[in-house]
């Protein structure tokens, strides 16, 4: 039998597994064994990398022996049934104290699910987020693993070896218990969802009213990335407006079909704010965009619609252009100001010891929506921790307003002219509706009562209230109601 000489095991040996487990094998203190159900893609990973010095198994009995207690091994394989199934083989070789970390896109609650059935036997299970693709699987992601304080022990100093590193510190954190760390990695895709479709409509805008072509796009992107916009995503766009398509020398941007795909967590993301009760607005028109740019039979049909009714002329280009870089900055505010709602309302209704500077903190490098003004978020709840929305914190307050009249003249300006701006225009109406004394939730609260008899609370006395709306529409309490 295999003596034990691994302190981590990866299980599943894709691209993304595959990257994982190297980049733990070059990490100094850190032994690999490695497993998967075709024995094929274990045998190529050890031949392609002898110098990783991997221990290969070929069973999960061989898998469990190769590990040191307590036993731990980083599930890296398709979210679901195969999840599910491996997990079922490893509880029947791990023992009481070994930790099973879920490494996939799971969603949380699966993960909470997992974890309950799990910790009955004993085992640690740990959902972990990890961000930043092959490129982070590889040299450094940004990591939320969620779980038992117990199990973070073990795996803490094993994740802070691999982690991204920003100013210093692993891109790392225990987020809190059960399915808290896919819930925080849920959130982040959903904000990425949000910013990937911002930067795509402001790049909609300068092409089609500013007049300009990818390549010179490509520049002004480079140049915002050298300010506070400065992010992974808004550098990688400069790269990809840069490129030429090889085969007709047209731009790359231009015979790519506009039809963008999604894996589900912009959707879970959404549909958990709606149960629990929070508008993110910015993150929902961007998972909306990407459904409606995949209907191109409805686009089709409606190609001939009316659509402008007043041309968007633009005298000063220069003008424009940051016009769209400050709405672009206003609405990313936006953006991460609803994502950071949604953690704090997972956590209340989940009973989760989230630090939201921690979040902000191991985002900073590593993951898709790493950028500069993360650090911005980590002063603003180091400052307040119970900040109520990260949008009134000082900085961002600040920011909003100086870039607002630009914010204004875009959406305005881009709904006369008949161009889809969603996230742009759902995130300014949400800051305007968010900042409003008085909304019309009261007529909306009178139409309930109506037809539903839902009852209303009133500004000048305590209680709820029914109005009887046949007769002589007087008013009692609700409690007379019944």
């Amino acid at each position: 039998m295999t003596q034990p000489q691994a302190n981590i095991g990866v299980v599943g040996l894709a691209v993304m597994g595959s990257n994982l487990a190297r980049n733990l094998a070059s990490r100094e203190g850190n032994t690999v064994a490695v497993f998967n159900r075709s024995y094929e893609k274990t045998e190529t990973l050890i031949t392609d990398h002898p110098e990783a010095g991997f221990i290969a198994t070929s069973t999960y009995d061989e898998f469990a022996a190769a590990l040191q207690k307590p036993r731990t091994a980083i599930i890296m394989v398709q979210a679901g049934r195969g999840t599910d199934a491996v997990i079922d083989a490893l509880t029947t070789v791990f023992e009481p104290g070994d930790i099973i970390v879920d490494g996939g896109n799971a969603l949380f609650t699966d993960t909470i699910r997992r974890e309950a059935a799990v910790r009955a036997t004993g085992i640690n299970f740990v959902g972990a987020g990890i961000s930043g693709g092959e490129e982070g699987a590889l040299n450094g992601p940004s990591i939320m693993p969620g779980g038992s304080a117990e199990a973070w022990e073990t795996l803490g100093p094993i994740l802070r070896s691999i982690a991204a590193v920003a100013d210093g510190e692993p891109c790392v954190t225990h987020v809190g218990t059960d399915g808290a760390g896919h819930f925080v990695k849920m959130i982040h895709n959903g904000i990425e969802y949000a910013d990937m479709q911002l930067i795509a409509e402001a790049y909609d805008l300068l092409r089609r009213v500013g007049g300009l072509e990818p390549a010179e796009i490509a520049e002004i992107f480079a140049e915002w990335n050298r300010g506070e916009l400065e992010s992974y995503l808004i550098e990688i766009t400069a790269e990809v407006l840069k490129q030429v398509d090889a085969t007709t020398g047209k731009p790359l941007v231009d015979v790519i079909l506009d039809q963008a795909g999604a894996k589900g967590t912009g959707a879970w993301t959404v549909q958990s704010a709606l149960d629990l009760g929070v508008p993110v607005s910015g993150i929902a028109e961007a998972v909306f965009a990407r459904s409606l740019s995949s209907k191109p039979a409805q686009r089709l049909a409606a190609r001939d619609l009316p659509g402008a009714v007043d041309a968007w002329e633009v005298s000063d280009r220069a003008a424009f252009v940051e016009d769209v870089r400050r709405a672009l900055y206003a609405s990313k505010i936006i953006a991460y100001s609803q994502g950071f709602d949604a953690i704090v309302a997972g956590a209340e209704q989940y009973d989760w010891d989230i630090r939201k500077g921690e979040i902000a903190k191991i985002w900073r490098a590593g993951c898709i929506i790493r950028a500069q003004f993360l650090n911005r978020i980590t002063e603003a709840y180091a400052d307040d921790p119970e900040l109520v929305a990260l949008v009134t914190a000082p900085y961002f307050a600040d920011a909003v307003a100086g870039a607002l009249p630009s914010w204004r003249r875009v959406v305005s300006g881009a709904a006369l002219a008949g161009i889809p701006t969603p996230t742009f225009a759902s995130s300014l109406s949400y800051y305007d509706g968010l900042r409003a004394d008085r909304l019309p939730a009261a007529l909306v609260q009178g139409q309930r009562d109506f037809f539903g008899a839902h009852t209303y609370e009133r500004v000048d006395r305590e209680g709820t209230f029914h109005t009887l709306w046949s007769g002589d529409r007087s008013e009692i309490s609700a409690a007379d109601a019944h």
